[in-house]
């Protein structure tokens, strides 16, 4: 595996073409610094995504070593409730369409804490998940989900057959495409522990809704490729995998679950439509990759406007949510710690600590209330509405904001 700048396309090895998106160097989106560190120790690198003209593969051209970012995660899925939920759901709508069962083996790779396959272990239906950050995974066994901690590659799929004895009747991988440098080791492994009848499951942010929501925030050097419906069943097909279904989803800004599997399947009429649908806005052409970055400015702009008229008025300023896309946000608008009061997370793991790049400090939601900020910016929006409805619930009556695409009082 490459660490440092790529010049070739890591899924198909074809030449890199124009720039999609750059924001300069940044610190990594998930290490947050203690209180007290020395700002000038902490890393940045270069965090500029392009795509390939060959597969059409929208990636980051500066890979970041993997062990520097997942060996000791702050992300645990657990924390937000809505996505627990949309997980139940799924859990629930994949035993029924596949009938699975006691017999059945399902494998998650980059499990996190087993905030899905916890569900299938509650329905008795064997399981095992795949996490690469040792402290999250000792989560995960603690609340009774069977999880080795490993990157899932070609190598740990092989040992992992081999101690499970038989491939898996489905394999999911959500929301995990797009941390994965090596993606075509990826998706051979997911492939070699996927049974001849089996469904693999992935979900991902789409493109689209990346470009037309101008969520540039997702862009952080955890996230190393950013998927279209295109780039993807060209991944898979590579692979052996063939796509037979996918469906839109709300999550993440607009997300895909894209259904695939080893046995060839009539294409749904929902792939059909969203292949044509990708193809009339041009995901072939380098135009619709060239005409992003003007967007992002001008959101940067936005916002800034927002924060110096804030500013001048004497409005005292809070966030909430220290989630990646937030640093990345708050970094590329060049915000300081002196910019905000302070950030609220529900996660033990980052309360105490620091936003990466910016320093400014993560408390208890209780603290920032307790600051009394006249406006919160919320940074996760895409659980803004669970969010609203927490700090409405604690009694905070200022005003609670987004930024993506442009700055909006919720």
């Amino acid at each position: 595996m490459i660490v440092g700048t790529i010049t070739r396309c890591r899924a198909c090895d074809g030449p890199l073409g124009p720039v999609f998106c750059d924001l300069g160097r940044m610190p990594v989106a998930n290490a947050y610094p203690a209180h007290g560190s020395d700002p000038q120790a902490e890393p940045r690198h270069p965090l500029r995504a392009v795509v390939c003209r060959d597969c059409r593969m929208v990636q980051l051209d500066h890979i970041v070593d993997p062990e520097e970012v997942f060996s000791d995660y702050a992300y645990f899925s657990s924390v937000s409730s809505s996505w627990v939920e949309h997980a139940a759901r799924f859990a629930k709508e994949m035993t029924a369409r596949l009938g699975l069962g006691a017999d059945s083996l399902v494998i998650e790779a980059a499990s996190n804490d087993g905030y899905l396959l916890k569900h299938f272990v509650t329905a008795g239906i064997p399981c095992l998940g795949v996490e690469p950050a040792a402290n999250v995974a000792e989560v995960a066994r603690a609340a009774s989900v069977p999880t080795e901690t490993a990157f899932l590659t070609e190598a740990s799929a092989e040992a992992i057959l081999s101690r499970t004895g038989r491939p898996a009747d489905l394999v999911v991988a959500n929301n995990v495409l797009a941390h994965v440098p090596d993606v075509t080791g990826f998706a051979n492994a997911l492939a070699r522990l996927l049974a001849p009848e089996g469904v693999l499951s992935i979900e991902a942010p789409h493109l689209l809704a990346l470009v037309d929501g101008v969520q540039f925030d997702t862009i952080y050097h955890e996230h190393y490729g950013y998927w279209s419906l295109l780039s993807v069943e060209n991944l898979l097909a590579r692979a052996g995998l063939t796509v037979f279904n996918v469906e839109r989803l709300k999550t993440h800004g607009g997300s895909l679950r894209i259904l695939a599997g080893h046995a060839p399947r009539p294409a749904s009429a929902w792939l059909s439509a969203l292949r044509a649908e990708e193809a009339e806005r041009g995901l072939e052409d380098d135009a619709f990759y060239e005409s992003f970055q003007p967007r992002v400015e001008e959101t940067l702009q936005g916002f800034r406007g927002w924060l110096a008229a804030k500013t001048d008025m004497g409005r005292r300023i809070g966030a909430y949510g220290a989630a990646a896309k937030g640093n990345t946000f708050l970094n590329a608008a060049r915000v300081r710690a002196g910019h905000l009061l302070a950030v609220a997370d529900m996660a033990p793991s980052k309360q105490g600590r620091r936003l990466p790049g910016t320093r400014v400090p993560i408390v208890h939601p209780a603290e920032l209330l307790a600051m009394a900020p006249d406006d919160i910016l919320i940074l996760p929006w895409n659980i803004a509405p669970e969010i609203v409805a927490s700090l409405r619930n604690a009694g905070y009556r200022g005003g609670l904001w987004t930024a993506v695409p442009e700055m909006r009082r919720l």
